[in-house]
């Protein structure tokens, strides 16, 4: 193999997999010791720069980054990254004196942002202090699409979207609330030079062709549009019976809102086996400890009604069956069908894009699934003018990959309306390697590793939380939890770093390396030198660090899956080989909307 560039700004980036694995590449160690630091506030700014919403995310994100944590390797919980978030939204001190502060000077631009929801509020963020003249229309009374009229209360209490939402909104937004944009062609022809669509995935699945479904249509909702209901306080009731059809976590907002507005006996019904819910782990534990019983491989057969009033749901009972090529098909067992009873149906099996409101004769082309054709580097569409962003670019996704679309979005918007290419002229990520040990054994950094058990972030109880569906069910950790919750981090971003010249070839880095995962040895292919390391390396996505050849023309190999970054190799190291660096990967927005806190010296933490 050839040796590792440790040069390429991608390279130490992957071995970070927390910050790797988030859409947005939140620098997620930096803000965690931060957070350890007790400095909340500069631990929310490094948040805000990355994804925009660090109270909402907080409470609200998919967390693509647990499931990458390196802890999750020695035991079974990761990090609990998403709570700490919270931690430092909810203990920070004044903040909006850190961010841009308008009026700004104008560049002469105007953009329209259509749409209200997290990726245009995204755009808008890295744009204004660039001098643009941006003007957002959302049919709702105010800004937070999706967040503001699918996440329940009891999740996202208003108060934190309000203030999170108007740190935008404040630098100088021109806002078109309670505006429905009723046709693309209108907006092209205002004197916008470019134009954003952030509309979302607003069009909720349904079975219209299952049996007794137009007849019942007065007690059966759509999951989507329902929470908007009752988000906007159009709806405030339901039925003492309640089945809600789906597995996702629409289904689990719906079921857990349905108990909160009179549903004594509510019940979620999936067609799919548990183990392929598509629902967030803890969303379906939230749902469980509220006492709603999930039912699974059950398909709706009919709605069933009597005398034109809806009676309830007649399931079939599945199994799940797998060809040789992994496809699943869901197979009758032959059982009895089973009769639910049920006022009301909410069904929740999926989100679409609509786009009634674009012409088809403007130059955007629409493919599969009623979707635009759009640049996935770019977001640009077939009409160079307009771009698009979150679910309504490539589907229904969640905030976070909301929020890094319209990080990239506005990387193309700028370079458009400068004349700019929008591929080539992509500003380069920032990158920071710095080194963290003073002398030879002097250290600053220190991560004793232990067995520590992921701490319990406390609830409401749910007497008291049933009763009133704006009562947030979470507390979030205290700070002396958050702090204790933050020294399970391992450091990831605290990089090993091997200088071949100054190796001596003791061996003594592999005597004390706990996961043993550095090894001296001949070269050879890749496939070859996995199967020969101390500790086989059997997860290809991981890359393996090579050195240069040694004296004895042996090479160090070092597999990245299993190190723990615990720094134990450079405290051994008699000649220095071995340092330890903390590396900071930032990508690069439009503007630097805030300056990152200093390095943080470890040895605070």
């Amino acid at each position: 193999m050839k040796a590792t560039n440790i040069n390429d700004p991608e390279y130490f980036h992957k071995v970070v997999d927390c910050q790797y694995a988030c859409p947005a590449h939140t620098p997620v160690p930096e803000y965690i010791r931060l957070i350890a630091a007790q400095r909340y506030t500069e631990a929310y700014m490094v948040n805000w720069e990355s994804n925009v919403f660090p109270g909402i995310l907080g409470r609200t994100c998919d967390r693509p980054c647990e499931p990458a944590c390196r802890r999750g390797r020695v035991e079974e919980k990761p990090v609990a990254i998403c709570r700490l978030k919270r931690v430092a939204a909810d203990n920070k001190g004044a903040v909006k004196p850190l961010m841009p502060q308008g009026p700004f000077p104008s560049n002469g631009k105007k953009i329209a942002l259509i749409g209200g929801g997290p990726a245009s509020l995204t755009v808008a963020r890295d744009l204004a202090p660039l001098g643009y003249e941006l003007h957002l229309y959302d049919d709702q009374k105010k800004g937070g699409g999706m967040m503001r009229s699918q996440i329940p209360a009891f999740r996202l209490p208003e108060a934190v979207l309000d203030e999170e939402v108007n740190y935008i909104l404040d630098l100088g937004i021109h806002t078109h609330f309670n505006h429905y944009v009723e046709s693309m062609k209108e907006i092209l022809e205002k004197d916008y030079d470019a134009i954003f669509v952030g509309t979302g995935a607003p069009r909720g699945g349904d079975l219209p062709n299952l049996p007794g479904r137009q007849e019942a249509d007065a007690n059966i909702h759509i999951g989507i549009q329902w929470l908007a209901n009752v988000a906007f306080e159009h709806t405030d009731k339901i039925g003492k019976k309640v089945i809600v059809l789906g597995g996702g976590n629409t289904a689990m907002d719906c079921c857990r809102t349905s108990r909160r507005l009179g549903g004594e006996s509510v019940t979620v019904v999936v067609r799919s086996p548990f183990n392929t819910m598509k629902a967030s782990p803890w969303e379906i534990e939230d749902a469980q400890r509220e006492g709603i019983p999930i039912l699974n491989n059950m398909p709706p057969k009919e709605f069933v009604v009597e005398n034109g009033k809806l009676k309830g749901v007649l399931f079939e009972k599945v199994e799940a069956k797998y060809d040789e090529n992994g496809r699943r098909s869901l197979v009758p067992t032959g059982e009895p069908d089973v009769f639910l009873e049920a006022d009301d149906v909410l069904i929740a099996i999926g989100q679409d894009n609509a786009f009634p409101w674009i012409e088809r004769d403007l130059g955007i082309e629409f493919g599969k699934w009623d979707l635009p054709a759009v640049h996935k580097t770019t977001f640009q569409s077939t009409l160079p003018k307009v771009f698009f962003g979150g679910d309504a670019a490539f589907g229904p996704e969640n905030v976070i990959t909301a929020v890094a679309h319209g990080h990239q979005a506005a990387i193309s918007i700028d370079l458009f309306c400068r004349g700019g290419d929008l591929q080539k002229g992509r500003p380069a990520p920032t990158v920071n390697l710095m080194q963290q040990k003073m002398g030879i054994h002097e250290w600053m950094y220190d991560a004793y590793v232990v067995d520590d058990e992921r701490y319990q972030v406390p609830h409401v109880d749910t007497e008291l939380s049933l009763k009133d569906r704006r009562m947030e069910v979470e507390l979030g950790f205290s700070p002396e939890d958050g702090f204790k919750e933050a020294q399970r981090c391992f450091n990831c971003d605290v990089q090993t770093v091997f200088a071949d010249k100054l190796c001596i070839e003791c061996d003594a880095c592999v005597d004390v390396c706990p996961t043993s995962c550095i090894t001296f040895t001949t070269n050879g292919e890749e496939e070859d030198l996995r199967t020969r390391l101390n500790a086989p390396a059997n997860v290809l996505s991981q890359d393996l660090y090579v050195s240069e050849p040694l004296p004895t023309q042996r090479v160090m190999i070092k597999d990245e899956n299993v190190c723990l970054h615990c720094g134990l190799c450079a405290e051994r190291c008699p000649t220095a080989a071995w340092d330890m660096k903390k590396y900071l990967y930032q990508v690069t927005k439009t503007c630097k909307v805030w300056d990152v806190a200093a390095p943080v010296a470890l040895e605070q933490v």
